[in-house]
């Protein structure tokens, strides 16, 4: 099987840099999916899941807002916030869900709505990925 040199990044650390047989990642349309020798491209990310193929299995993650790099022999992912399942804190999460429920129930600016609806699809998207994490083990 082919792999690609995949290196994804957040403001605080590298969170993976190594060898990867697949990603699929949440873009404005749907997903995109990178196998090696894709067509180099660069594309907007929205908040949703990042998948990774590693030694023949697809693994999930949380993944905020950023963009993606392909290029002829390297792929780069720049977000806001990726995390594994593991490490998302899921009682923050569900405190984060519900203050942005609150916040969208409240009169705002269209950019205050918007931060609204940002935070709203980081939080459920935190706790959908813990959620699937606990089943699938």
């Amino acid at each position: 099987m082919s792999t690609f040199r995949l290196n994804i990044m957040t403001p605080e650390r590298r969170f993976f840099d190594g060898d990867a047989g697949g990603l699929i990642i949440t873009v404005p349309d749907g997903e995109l999916c990178v196998l090696a020798g894709h067509v180099p491209l660069v594309a907007p990310i929205v908040v949703g899941t990042i998948k990774l193929k590693l030694n023949g299995e697809w693994k999930s993650a949380f993944c905020s807002e950023g963009f993606i790099e392909v290029l002829h022999d390297r792929v780069m992912v720049f977000v806001q916030a990726c995390e594994w399942p593991e490490e998302i804190d899921v009682s923050r999460a569900r405190r984060s869900l519900e203050r942005a429920r609150e916040h969208l129930r409240q009169r705002q600016s269209i950019i205050e709505y918007k931060q609204s609806k940002i935070a709203l699809a980081r939080a459920m998207t935190r706790l959908r990925i813990t959620h699937q994490n606990i089943n699938t083990n």
